[in-house]
């Protein structure tokens, strides 16, 4: 498993027809909601960091915000820019490398789309990037899976067939990371495609120092989609709301 494993994936459209080949609603019920609860101004500069091929983007630039989308898939990117319009745009980017300063009022990142790099700096360089592209003031909202409900419900193994392609899911962790092997069985391809991804065991006190020294304080921790209250066991996600000092 090498340390780019993550570009070999996200570029693969297997890996948008594991996980977004799903019913939008949800996506769109949980934008509702984060804006509901943040109440940006009208027109407010938002960055989505790992944007993949924009759906967020998309659901947040058609209320009428500014939003700037960047991820390191090539074809991500390339899907994400076919939306393009006045008020949404699209770069590929390495959030680990600086973006623009200064700028956006807020920042996402959606999806446990952090956590697959290799060293901790790696990951501090990515929180950078994120504190110093929002304005004093400023709000990031990062979405990451919950430790210890992703330990307590692990499936260790599944298998799903998505349009006539056959995924056989391998999951497994240890002490500092969660890893999941994916074969992808295609008819239309002769040997199986195989992926194995690899995601930090982060936890609030975690992501509080990271923030904390990037100049970000949490505000307020929600525990799913709904934004129910976090409980470190029974929570399935950690929705953090973290503020630029």
């Amino acid at each position: 498993m090498t340390e780019s494993w993550f570009k070999d994936w996200f570029n693969s459209p297997y890996y948008h027809q594991l996980y977004f080949k799903r019913d939008e609603k949800e996506a769109a019920a949980f934008i509702d909601k984060l804006i509901e609860y943040l109440r940006p101004a009208p027109g407010a500069r938002m960055l989505d960091v790992a944007c993949g091929k924009g759906r967020h983007s998309i659901q947040l630039a058609g209320k009428g915000y500014d939003i700037t989308g960047i991820d390191l898939s090539t074809e991500s990117i390339a899907e994400a820019l076919q939306s393009e319009s006045g008020n949404l745009h699209f770069y590929r980017h390495d959030m680990r490398l600086p973006f623009w300063i200064n700028y956006f009022d807020y920042a996402f990142n959606f999806f446990t789309s952090f956590g697959y790099f290799r060293t901790r700096r790696e990951h501090d360089n990515a929180i950078r990037t994120i504190a110093q592209s929002i304005r004093a003031k400023g709000v990031f909202v990062m979405d990451y899976l919950n430790v210890h409900y992703a330990e307590d419900h692990l499936v260790h193994q599944s298998e799903k067939e998505i349009e006539g392609v056959n995924f056989i899911i391998t999951k497994w962790y240890d002490e500092t990371h969660f890893y999941k092997k994916i074969i992808v069985e295609d008819e239309s391809h002769a040997e199986p495609f195989i992926y194995t991804e690899k995601v930090a065991k982060f936890s609030v006190g975690d992501f509080t120092e990271m923030f904390a020294y990037q100049g970000l304080q949490i505000q307020e921790v929600f525990g799913d989609y709904g934004f129910s209250n976090y409980d470190v066991r029974r929570s399935p996600r950690l929705i953090m709301i973290a503020r630029k000092k």
